[in-house]
């Protein structure tokens, strides 16, 4: 196997949180030399300098200043969060049982959360001395479950169910003995009294390749963490070009991006600013010489459903890397920027394959065209193949994943250059 995957594998089992990912992928750059950069501490760069910063502690955006004066940037944007279930305040639910209160955080296949061995992690808010402190958290043992109802009690439940979140998926936490200790283990985890938490349940089965040939990969937040793995991936190995490579890592997707480390927030805008600010770049003339590539997972074709697909635009695992369209612009992708990514991906050998939505079959949308609204540049909509999107076990293609690294590498060594005319050129490194 590819170690590549192997670290694909450690970083999903890693990454239990968007706030354990951001930290995750925050290790990685330092291990390659990035700076971080405070948001709120005055920025001073250099030609040759790398760099990164972190919002929230759910977002990150980091990039590399060249030697030579740029002439614009070549961006990818993806999330780390996913759909699942968020802890609330003052959760427990006692009686017989103690159970816990929960509230849906974006829109999940809920049949699959139930017999799971769970757990939490997330971030908390503890008291010190020096005022509050946010800590990551992660319970790493099996701590609660949601049963199901027995088939005796429930005739009718393999003809489908309609699940109702506040009755029949809340987590079984322990008997009427185990009223309060959630609240003295969360504590002890965090060294202090918690003041806040974003704590959101996560599935305790570890990542996996599987498969008569070991060909598929299955996990808890491929959608979109191995998006957010395959273009660090080459995001990091790229090649100096006369742009400036910058790696987007967004929060709140799955909810529509519109928090303060969204993609509907300024973030980006206001990176892209400070940089020019500080290079003494021209901001305008530089966007007019980029490009973002928007990476969120497409739907493979399905093994036991094709008719859900489009006939002749079905992506299937293991055939390269995707090319999202949308006619209604959910999808950034148009002919420009889709002629501009099939040329950087036969010059890497990377296969294309295209997705579209079955006509009457209106898909989701991603975080691309929301991006655009802020920071308008040359752009397009990409993926991976994957099957059960937003259950809480995904799967998707070994060989897709090293794809995307590649094809992530090979963007980030080129650099883009408009002719006023409509023409793009694209300059190798």
């Amino acid at each position: 196997m590819d170690n590549r995957i192997s670290e694909l594998r450690d970083f999903l089992d890693s990454a239990h949180s968007v706030y354990h990912a951001v930290a995750a992928l925050s290790w990685m750059l330092e291990d390659e030399g990035y700076q971080f950069l405070p948001e709120g501490a005055q920025w001073t760069l250099y030609p040759g300098g790398k760099y990164y910063m972190t919002r929230g502690g759910s977002a990150l955006i980091a990039f590399r200043i060249p030697e030579v004066v740029p002439l614009g940037f070549m961006m990818s944007a993806a999330h780390a969060d996913r759909p699942g279930f968020k802890l609330k305040e003052n959760g427990e639910l006692t009686g017989t049982y103690t159970r816990l209160s929960t509230e849906r955080y974006g829109g999940m296949i809920m049949a699959p959360w139930l017999d799971r061995p769970l757990s939490v992690a997330g971030r908390v808010l503890v008291e010190t001395e020096d005022g509050i402190e946010s800590r990551l958290l992660d319970i790493d043992r099996d701590l609660m479950l949601i049963p199901n109802v027995a088939i005796h009690m429930n005739r009718k439940v393999n003809e489908g169910v309609a699940w109702n979140p506040g009755v029949d998926l809340l987590p079984l936490l322990g008997s009427k003995n185990a009223a309060g200790h959630l609240q003295t283990i969360l504590e002890r985890e965090a060294g202090g009294k918690i003041l806040g938490h974003d704590l959101y349940l996560y599935v305790r089965q570890k990542a996996t390749v599987w498969g008569i040939d070991g060909e598929y990969i299955s996990a808890a937040g491929l959608d979109d963490l191995e998006c957010v793995w395959g273009c660090t991936q080459g995001f990091l190995n790229a090649q100096e070009t006369r742009s400036i490579p910058v790696l987007c890592v967004f929060d709140s997707e799955e909810v529509g991006s519109c928090s303060a480390q969204g993609a509907d927030s300024a973030l980006l805008e206001d990176v892209l600013e400070r940089v020019c600010k500080a290079l003494e770049l021209d901001l305008h003339a530089m966007l007019s010489n980029s490009m973002m590539l928007s990476a969120d997972n497409a739907h493979a074709l399905h093994p036991n459903h094709p008719e859900l697909s489009d006939a002749n635009n079905a992506p299937t695992p293991g055939s390269g890397l995707v090319l999202k369209y949308n006619g209604n612009l959910k999808y950034t992708t148009d002919g420009a920027s889709a002629a501009v990514l099939k040329k950087i991906c036969a010059e890497a050998q990377v296969p294309v394959q295209t997705y579209y939505n079955r006509a009457d079959l209106p898909g989701g949308s991603t975080l691309g065209s929301i991006s655009l609204s802020h920071v308008s540049v040359l752009s397009a909509d990409i993926g991976l193949a994957q099957l059960a999107m937003h259950s809480c076990y995904e799967t998707a293609s070994v060989a897709d994943a090293l794809y995307l690294c590649d094809a992530m590498q090979a963007f980030y060594s080129s650099a883009l250059q408009t002719t006023g005319e409509g023409g793009i050129r694209i300059l190798a490194n």
